[in-house]
């Protein structure tokens, strides 16, 4: 039914008490809703809040383990790293000294043998300097009968840090230069001596063609020397054939001597992965005519005491300064003898695969002044053969 005008007039008290009363409603409902609204997002927020603390305490957490693993690692790779002290000769507990000594001016003390004839009846006064993982028991044999004959009064010594010589931490390619001229000097082995360095020992005898002043030097025999890949004056060809040669964990042991110095002693007593050949003692290192040579020769009953102050301060050192950073290199030296008062001799096995005959081959095609002999079959102990030293000995001093 449709209302007309009449009944909107006469009911408009109550229809607008009803608009009112709606309206004051749909208010109530709007502000209900408002309200409910408003309590939905405080509960929202602190529910919010309360996973952003949580979230932010895990995340704390996390971080505070993190740092401090990280901080554990750091902490047992730096352990890993260090080396063991070494356990000097002579000191409280340490290795017991049996040999004569000879205090250098830096206060460290270094262990000789005297071999052949005394030395004030001596001709001839010769300084051997022994290679890696060896000691001043370890010299080329040279026959009682040549000792008499050419009169020859030899010395052998510890490197640093080998057998009953203290460590120098401090060492380098000059250093064992110094201590051999020391040596010459407190024992008084006159005005001049000669020099024979047989492998590492090889190597240090170009230091002191270098660094010993000539009119001390009488002549120089310098047997299969180790050569350091790093050396300037010598074309990549050469050092590259020369490294490859040999083997890969040896390739490995090098670079890390050369390019991390820090990491050698972690290098060589870690065991996840192969470390030196030469210093782990791999037969792969030596040839068949090496072998013959070990054969014939004596149990080394000595063997302990190369080692006995620590593997650090006597191979990884010695690594170090072999495959380190020299400011010279042999193709720098000239002729120390230009008069032929004396004479460098170097000596190498063709078949060497220890140390790469690549080095010295360069070596005596540019410095024609250095008298070379190479020794078809032989290996790096070819020194060591029957009658070899004799020889060697006798070829030097004839100059």
């Amino acid at each position: 039914m449709t209302r007309g005008p009449d009944f909107f007039r006469e009911n408009k008290g109550k229809i607008e008490e009803k608009k009112d009363k709606r309206n004051k409603e749909n208010n109530k409902e709007y502000k209900g809703d408002e309200k409910r609204k408003r309590t939905e997002k405080k509960k929202g927020r602190k529910k919010r809040k309360k996973r952003e603390e949580k979230g932010n305490g895990t995340t704390g957490m996390v971080k505070n383990i993190g740092v401090m693993m990280l901080i554990s690692v750091i902490a047992l790779v730096y352990k890993a790293i260090q080396p063991i002290p070494p356990t000097i000769c002579g000191s409280p507990g340490g290795p017991h000294v049996s040999s004569p000594r000879i205090k250098l001016k830096d206060g460290r003390h270094l262990a000789y043998k005297e071999h052949g004839v005394p030395k004030e009846i001596a001709n001839h006064k010769v300084i051997f300097i022994h290679g890696f993982d060896s000691c001043k028991h370890d010299v080329i044999p040279i026959s009682p009968t040549i000792f008499e004959e050419l009169g020859i009064h030899l010395v052998s010594f510890d490197r640093a840090g080998y057998g009953e010589s203290d460590p120098n931490p401090k060492r380098t390619e000059k250093s064992t230069a110094e201590d051999v001229e020391q040596l010459a000097d407190q024992l008084q082995l006159g005005d001049k001596f000669y020099v024979i360095g047989f492998s590492m020992g090889g190597q240090i005898t170009w230091t002191c063609v270098r660094y010993i002043p000539h009119s001390r030097l009488a002549g120089a025999a310098i047997l299969a020397p180790v050569a350091n890949f790093w050396w300037h004056g010598f074309p990549p060809n050469v050092s590259n054939t020369a490294f490859d040669m040999q083997l890969t964990q040896d390739k490995w042991a090098v670079r890390v001597a050369h390019y991390a110095p820090w990491l050698t002693y972690w290098w060589n007593t870690q065991k996840w992965f192969p470390s030196s050949g030469v210093a782990s003692n791999n037969p792969l290192v030596l040839s068949p005519r090496d072998w013959s040579v070990i054969n014939k020769h004596h149990p080394r009953g000595y063997r302990k005491q190369v080692r006995q102050q620590g593997e650090f301060e006597s191979l990884h050192r010695d690594m170090m300064v072999s495959f380190g950073k020299w400011e010279f290199s042999p193709m720098d030296l000239e002729n120390p003898f230009p008069n032929g008062e004396g004479g460098i001799h170097l000596w190498h096995g063709a078949d060497d695969r220890t140390v790469p005959i690549t080095f010295s081959r360069y070596i005596v095609d540019n410095l024609q002044w250095i008298h070379y002999h190479e020794v078809s079959e032989g290996g790096h102990l070819f020194p060591l053969a029957d009658g070899m030293g004799d020889v060697i000995v006798r070829t030097l001093l004839s100059r």
